[in-house]
């Protein structure tokens, strides 16, 4: 009886599904989508257009502008760097590491936002400043947040090889020599937050192996032992309050 009952299912979804294929097409209507600078009365409309069609472009950029302009850069790689000391393989996952460094990003330049917003976006939608007075205030706090995080040394070596003067103001630093720079001082700064990191897992690896070879346990691989001890040891000394503690005071 079941046999029969599930063949007799079968055939009526396969019955419904041959006269839904069959059936007439249903007409949808989709809407037309699209940026043209046709029928233009006056030469603003055909500008505004064109500006439109440049700000949709332009954000394809916005995941460039956040790996490379933001402290995004220092905090996942000094996660990939705990995560190795650790030998913890893929725990924890990619996608939760790259969550908590987005959501990290966005607390540690949410003053860099919201003093751009009130400086420049806000007075530029109500008109009160043009679009170029917009982008010039707009620049200040983010390369204020760039350049105290940059190197000299850095900054200089771009300097030297563009061929261009020195600014006597900050703030006349263009971008194309900035974001090389400051991306430059973030890994160097990363590296050395991961090179401490580093340190204390690598005494255990040391000292485990150590004793494995004095009692003559030459084939039992030390990670596996090691493992547990470090991650004991991260627990113990409440590791991620201490590295994501460190990486919201490097900024500040």
């Amino acid at each position: 009886m079941k046999k029969t009952h599930k063949i007799f299912i079968f055939l009526t979804l396969f019955i419904f599904l041959s006269k839904l294929a069959f059936a007439a097409p249903v007409n949808l209507t989709v809407p037309k989508v699209n940026i043209s600078v046709d029928n233009t009365t006056n030469p603003k409309e055909y500008v505004d257009n064109i500006k439109l069609l440049l700000l949709l472009t332009s954000l394809s950029f916005i995941p460039s502008i956040i790996l490379l302009m933001t402290s995004f850069t220092r905090i996942i790689i000094v996660f990939g760097f705990l995560r190795n000391a650790l030998s913890t393989q893929q725990t924890p996952p990619n996608q939760v590491l790259i969550g908590l460094a987005l959501f990290m990003t966005f607390f540690i330049m949410s003053p860099v936002y919201n003093k751009i917003n009130n400086e420049a976006i806000k007075p530029y939608t109500e008109g009160k400043i043009t679009q170029q007075e917009a982008y010039n205030i707009g620049s200040k706090p983010l390369k204020d947040f760039m350049l105290k995080q940059t190197r000299e040394k850095d900054l200089a070596l771009f300097y030297k090889y563009s061929g261009q003067s020195k600014p006597s103001n900050k703030y006349d630093v263009p971008f194309n020599i900035l974001i090389p720079a400051y991306v430059t001082s973030e890994l160097k700064t990363a590296f050395q937050m991961g090179f401490l990191i580093y340190v204390p897992f690598i005494v255990i690896d040391m000292v485990v192996a150590s004793v494995l070879m004095s009692m003559g346990m030459f084939m039992l691989p030390p990670v596996s032992i090691s493992l547990p001890f470090k991650i004991l040891l991260f627990v113990l000394a409440d590791g991620w309050h201490l590295v994501i503690k460190t990486l919201i005071e490097s900024f500040l």
